[in-house]
């Protein structure tokens, strides 16, 4: 599999932002609670050597009741800062991922039918739910984690500054190489998120086809040749996750290594220290505890890398998506009703160079009222030659007109307005009989949809129904029979009353009465 080209993280987190900026106030107020959960961690560090320093060297009788009163206050102020710092941006994050997959939705249904045939359609499903919950991680979990431990990062070298600046400078001398070592974790964190994504979609892919041909593959008993072809990408997905893991469980000790070497450095320049008196033993141990407590939020910022780059991943694989141009449904005539005068002038069509010309100079005219049927092998072009009324497809060259006017003049909107469309594949929702007929047909009185259910013979099995046209048909028609659903399609079409009546071999479920 080829892997999917990444946009740079910088562009993706910028456009995540523009999604956050109108959150902006309870995000300020959960970075308000990890300032308070940073300043406590350093605080700690500071009762240590408090503590230490008042009860066995200066032996202040304060301290009995100073240091537990002030853990108890501590912690309580650590409570709500970690509260504050997790709800405040978790809910910010939620308010993105739902923001993006309405607008991700939304442009599914915008985006024109070829990009429906190249693309796959488990991979489009796989980035509204898996993808965009990854995303979810990246803006609430892992940002949280990100800015919150690197606030008590900067709190605890601050104090670690507070306490020995030569013993801090020390420190920090393999700050380059950690930091180094972390981007280079990040990219390949990024990479091997990008490939368990697509091995994700393939997944999905083949799950679905299937689901969806499961009385296929019984009757020609392929249940062997699918679990062969399921294990291949299940196989793949695992692999790549084994990667995506490896790494993960190789950065956190190798950074942790890093960090102990300096670590050593440290205690034996302070242990030095301590025995020539140029450090009280309240600073030696504040000066470990908070150079000790930087190794979790350390670990955490590598470990975070994971679900961020993961994110920034997903997100780039969503935007791919929303950046795809969309059909433009108001641009255009408006156009109120047509009479209905069709023509097909000089018309060709190309798929792809490889595929050569499904239509060359095809020219017809088809009159308001006059019913014309198109006749031809399978494969010939008719269901594109219908395609290119409602503007499925562009012409390669030529032009379709309505009324005699190029259709590609009218807003597609309103062209569509003019068009009912019954295709071979029904589609029906997961609804009543009722709704799937009135479906797209605003203020459809109950009196219109039962004229046309009994136009489309709907009524003669739906009577006898036990909740009659209120009946769910299940998932995609599911509880009906293919004739029984393409009834309803054209008691759809029926109802809509367009001028244009496009039946894409409608009827081929049908018996022969209700075909006539």
């Amino acid at each position: 599999m080829i892997d999917r080209e990444i946009a740079s993280p910088a562009s993706v987190y910028r456009r995540l932002l523009a999604y956050a900026r109108p959150h902006l106030g309870m995000f300020s107020i959960g970075v308000l609670g990890m300032c308070l959960f940073a300043a406590t961690d350093a605080a700690l560090a500071w009762f240590v050597r408090y503590f230490l320093n008042s009860a066995f060297v200066i032996k202040d009788p304060r301290v009995l009741w100073a240091v537990p009163l002030g853990i108890v206050v501590l912690f309580l102020l650590r409570g709500i800062g970690d509260y504050v710092s997790n709800y405040f941006p978790g809910y910010v994050g939620r308010q993105i991922i739902k923001a993006l997959r309405g607008e991700l939705f939304a442009h599914f249904l915008q985006l024109p039918a070829s990009y429906y045939d190249r693309a796959s359609t488990a991979a489009m499903l796989s980035r509204l739910t898996y993808n965009i919950e990854q995303v979810a991680e990246a803006t609430t979990n892992s940002i949280t984690v990100l800015i919150r431990d690197t606030l008590t990062i900067i709190a605890l070298i601050g104090m670690l500054f507070w306490l020995n600046w030569r013993l801090t400078a020390v420190a920090l001398t393999l700050a380059p190489l950690i930091s180094w070592l972390i981007q280079k974790i990040n990219r390949s964190f990024r990479r091997y998120s990008a490939r368990i994504q697509n091995s994700m979609g393939d997944v999905t892919r083949v799950t679905r086809e299937a689901l969806d041909g499961h009385r296929v593959i019984k009757v020609f008993n392929a249940q062997a040749q699918e679990n062969r072809a399921f294990e291949a990408v299940n196989e793949h997905n695992r692999h790549s996750n084994m990667r995506l893991i490896a790494a993960k469980a190789t950065s956190n000790p190798v950074v942790q290594l890093i960090a102990a070497i300096g670590l050593a450095a440290v205690l034996w320049v302070a242990l030095n220290q301590v025995e020539t008196k140029e450090m009280l033993v309240g600073d030696f141990m504040a000066f470990i505890t908070a150079l000790l407590m930087i190794t979790a939020p350390l670990r955490r910022l590598v470990g975070v890398s994971v679900a961020l780059q993961q994110g920034i991943a997903a997100g780039a694989s969503v935007f791919e998506v929303l950046d795809e141009p969309t059909e433009q449904l108001r641009v255009g005539r408006s156009l109120n009703r047509a009479r209905g005068d069709v023509e097909f002038r000089d018309v060709s069509f190309v798929y792809s160079a490889e595929k050569g010309a499904v239509l060359h100079d095809v020219s017809l005219k088809v009159p308001a009222g006059r019913t014309v049927a198109f006749v031809g092998k399978s494969g010939s072009g008719k269901s594109t030659l219908v395609g290119l009324v409602p503007r499925f497809y562009e012409p390669t060259s030529g032009a379709v007109l309505l009324d005699g006017a190029d259709i590609r003049d009218y807003s597609l909107h309103d062209l569509r307005e003019q068009i009912s469309l019954v295709s071979q594949d029904v589609v029906l929702f997961n609804d009543t009989i009722r709704n799937n007929i009135a479906f797209g047909t605003t203020n459809a009185s109950p009196a219109a949809v039962e004229s046309a259910a009994l136009a489309a013979w709907v009524l003669e099995f739906a009577t006898e129904l036990p909740q009659g046209l209120d009946t769910a048909v299940g998932d995609r028609g599911a509880l009906l029979s293919g004739g029984q659903r393409q009834r309803i399609a054209i008691a759809r079409a029926l109802l809509k009353n367009a001028p244009i009546l496009i039946l894409d071999e409608a009827t081929s479920a049908l018996d022969n009465e209700s075909e006539r």
